[in-house]
C-alpha cells in the first residue's frame, strides 16, 4: 500500500473536480506528486511506465481547464493514461492495472464515466472525438472534444483519415498531438522527420496541419504548467477544428526511463532506485527469441527474404535482424495495412517477405491479408506473434481470433506450433511455400523443447500422432498440446498434435473417425470458426456423422489477467480439459479407465 502522507496534494484530489479547486500555483507541485506516486506505483506492480510519465504536466492542465467527465477527453495508445486514471479516483488501485480483478490496462467505458473511449490499439482517438462532436452538435450539446494522440500513433493512415474529415467540418475539436519522438521504438518515417524541423525558422508542421484544414498552435513545452494552461484556456472555446502540438520527453522525471526510453516502454516491478535490473545470463528462449534466431539465420540462407514490422521492433523480435541485415529491414511504423500490402508488393516482384506482427495487429489489416495477399495468392509468410491467449494486456491485446479470420481464406497456409522446435521448423516450412503462408505462436516461452539450428521444413497438412488410446481422439492445436497430453494420458485417449489448421490431415481424421467414439478439438482461439470448427467441417463434408467436444476460447471478450488465469478461467488448462471432457463423454471415459 502506497503511503499517501507523502503526497498530500495529491492525496486531496479525488476526482477532477478537487483538482480544478486548486489555484494555478499549486499545479506543478500536484504534478511532481503525481510523477513520484506513478513511479512508485509501477515500480511495486509493473505496467506501462515511459508513456505515462511524458504526460504528467499534460494531464493535470487537461482535467483542471477542461470540465471532464463532461467535455470529453479520449486517449489514443492507452498506455499513457496512468496518470489520468490516478486523477480520475482510481489512485488507491492503480497498483491493481493488468491484474485479475483490478483496473484494465487502457482506458476502459466500463471502469469509469471519465474513460469516455476504450482504447488498446493506436490512432483512433481523432475519429472517435471527431464522431462523439458531431453527434453531440447534432443534438445541440456543449461538451468540449480532445483528442490526445502521442507514442507515434500519428504516423496511422487512420490518423490522417480523421485529419482529413475534420478538417473539412465545423465541429468543434482539439487535437493534441503529444510528440515524443518515440512509438516503442525511435519513430520513422517521412512524418517523424517533418516534425523534428520543428525549431526551423520555416513553420513545417504548421503549414501539413493548416493545409488539412486546422488551426495549428505550437509547438510548446509539454513540461511547462502555466503555458499549457495559457494555451488550453485559449483553445478551449475556439470554434472549429484545433491542433495543439506539445513535445515532451518519454520517461520525464525518472532518469533510466529518459535514457533509456525503448527499455522503460513497459516494465516488471523494480526497485526504483536502482531502475530495472537485466537478467543475468539467458533464460528459456521464448517463442519471439526463436523467430528472432530462425529470421536471422533464414536470412543468411536465403537473400531475398525482407522482414517487415510495423513499429514492433522489439516485441516482434526483429532487433537482431535490424542490426544483422538493416538494408531487408524495414518498420513501417504504426501502419499495419502498409505493412501487408507493402509485402504483396515485394512479393510481385520476386522478394520473399515476412511481416512480423501481433494478432491483435493483424485485425487491422484483414481486408489486406484477403483482397492484397491471398486473392491473389502472393508468397508472404505472417510471423504471428501473441496468439491465442495474452493475459496483462486485456481484451484489447488478445490474440483469440486469428484462426478464424484466416480460416475462411482461400490460399491460405495456416499453422500451429506445440512447441519451440515446431515453431522454426513451421517458420521454415511457411517460408519455402510459394503462397501464402501464417504461422501463430503465443507469447512468452514453450514448454521448453530443444530448437534444432537446421532449417528443415514439414510436410504440408501432415499431422502428428502422439499417443494412441481408445474411444477418444483429443485433436490439439498449438500450444494446447502439452495440457492437452496431461489429460491424454489419464483417461487412455487418443492425442494428436494436429500441427496445420489449413490443410487439415483429413486422412487421419478419417482413419479416426472410423476407429473412435468422439472427437475433442482443443485450441486457444476462439471455437467460433475456430480450428475445431474445420475439423467439424470436414467431417460434415465426408457425410460423418461423429459426436465432437469443441474446447477453446469462449464467445466473449478475455478480460485481464495472467495468462495461466485466464487460461483456466477459459478452461484450458489441464483441469479444465478434463472436466468438460468427463463432463461431455463419462461413459468412454469410465470404459477406458475401467480397462486400463
Amino acid at each position: 500500500m502506497i503511503d499517501l502522507s507523502r503526497y498530500p496534494h495529491l492525496a486531496a484530489i479525488n476526482s477532477p473536480a478537487d483538482l480544478r479547486c486548486l489555484p494555478d500555483d499549486q499545479l506543478p507541485a500536484v504534478a511532481d506528486e503525481l510523477r513520484r506516486y506513478l513511479i512508485e506505483a509501477v515500480a511495486s506492480s509493473g505496467g506501462h511506465f515511459g508513456a505515462g510519465l511524458g504526460v504528467v504536466e499534460l494531464t493535470v492542465a487537461l482535467h483542471h481547464v477542461f470540465d471532464t467527465p463532461h467535455d470529453r477527453l479520449i486517449w489514443d495508445v492507452g498506455h499513457q493514461c496512468y496518470p489520468h486514471k490516478i486523477l480520475t479516483g482510481r489512485r488507491d488501485r492503480i497498483t491493481t492495472i493488468k491484474k485479475k480483478g483490478g483496473l484494465a490496462p487502457f482506458p476502459h467505458r466500463a471502469e469509469s464515466e471519465y474513460d469516455t473511449f476504450g482504447v488498446g490499439h493506436s490512432s483512433t482517438s481523432i475519429s472517435a472525438a471527431l464522431g462523439m462532436a458531431i453527434a453531440a452538435q447534432q443534438k445541440g450539446e456543449t461538451h468540449k472534444f480532445v483528442a490526445v494522440i502521442g507514442d507515434g500513433a500519428m504516423t496511422a493512415g487512420m490518423a490522417f483519415e480523421a485529419l482529413d474529415h475534420a478538417g473539412d467540418l465545423s465541429a468543434n475539436l482539439l487535437v493534441v498531438l503529444n510528440d515524443n519522438g518515440m512509438s516503442i521504438s525511435e519513430n520513422v518515417g517521412g512524418l517523424a522527420k517533418r516534425l523534428e524541423k520543428r525549431d526551423d525558422s520555416v513553420a513545417v508542421p504548421s503549414t501539413m496541419f493548416e493545409e488539412l484544414g486546422f488551426r495549428y498552435t505550437g509547438p510548446i513545452d509539454g513540461h511547462d504548467v502555466p503555458k499549457l494552461l495559457e494555451v488550453l484556456r485559449t483553445l478551449k472555446d475556439a470554434k472549429g477544428p484545433q491542433l495543439l502540438h506539445v513535445i515532451t520527453t518519454k520517461g520525464k522525471g525518472y532518469a533510466p526511463a529518459e535514457q533509456a526510453q525503448i527499455e522503460y516502454h513497459a516494465v516488471s516491478p523494480f526497485d526504483p532506485i536502482a531502475g530495472v535490473v537485466k537478467k543475468a545470463g539467458p533464460g528459456k528462449p521464448t517463442y519471439s527469441d526463436v523467430f528472432s534466431d530462425w529470421l536471422c539465420d533464414m536470412a543468411a540462407a536465403d537473400e531475398r527474404l525482407f522482414g517487415i514490422t510495423p513499429a514492433m521492433r522489439e516485441g516482434s523480435g526483429l532487433v537482431r535482424f535490424s542490426q544483422a541485415y538493416p538494408d531487408r529491414y524495414i518498420d513501417v511504423a504504426i501502419a499495419e495495412q502498409h505493412a501487408v500490402t507493402l509485402a504483396a508488393g515485394m512479393a510481385c516482384e520476386g522478394a520473399k517477405p515476412v511481416v512480423a506482427i501481433y494478432s491483435t495487429f493483424l485485425q487491422r489489416a484483414y481486408d489486406q491479408a484477403i483482397h492484397d495477399v491471398a486473392l491473389q495468392n502472393l508468397d508472404v509468410t505472417f510471423a504471428i506473434d501473441r496468439a491465442g491467449v495474452v493475459g496483462p494486456d486485456g481484451a484489447t491485446h488478445a490474440g483469440s481470433f486469428d484462426l478464424s479470420f484466416l480460416r475462411c481464406l482461400p490460399n491460405m497456409l495456416i499453422m500451429a506450433p506445440a512447441d519451440e522446435d515446431e515453431c522454426r521448423a513451421m517458420l521454415t516450412t511457411g517460408f519455402r511455400h510459394a503462397g501464402p503462408a501464417a504461422i501463430r505462436y503465443p507469447r512468452g516461452g514453450g514448454p521448453g523443447a530443444v530448437v534444432r539450428k537446421a532449417l528443415d521444413a514439414l510436410p504440408i497438412g501432415k499431422a502428428e500422432m502422439r499417443r494412441r488410446g481408445r474411444r477418444l481422439a483429443i485433436l490439439s492445436f498449438g500450444a494446447m498440446l502439452a495440457a492437452a497430453s496431461g489429460i491424454a494420458e489419464e483417461i487412455d485417449a487418443t492425442l494428436v498434435n494436429m500441427r496445420f489448421v489449413k490443410p487439415l490431415d483429413v486422412a487421419l481424421l478419417l482413419e479416426l473417425a472410423r476407429s473412435h467414439d468422439a472427437f475433442v478439438t482443443v485450441e486457444d482461439n476462439a471455437t467460433a470458426g475456430g480450428a475445431g470448427s474445420g475439423v467439424a467441417e470436414c467431417l460434415a463434408a465426408q457425410g460423418i456423422t461423429l459426436p465432437i467436444l469443441h474446447l477453446g476460447l469462449p464467445d466473449a471478450y478475455l478480460e485481464h489477467g495472467s495468462r495461466e488465469e485466464v487460461l483456466s478461467e477459459a478452461g484450458l488448462d489441464l483441469a479444465g480439459i478434463g472436466r468438460a471432457i468427463r463432463a461431455r463423454f463419462p461413459e468412454a471415459v469410465a470404459l477406458n479407465l475401467a480397462n486400463a
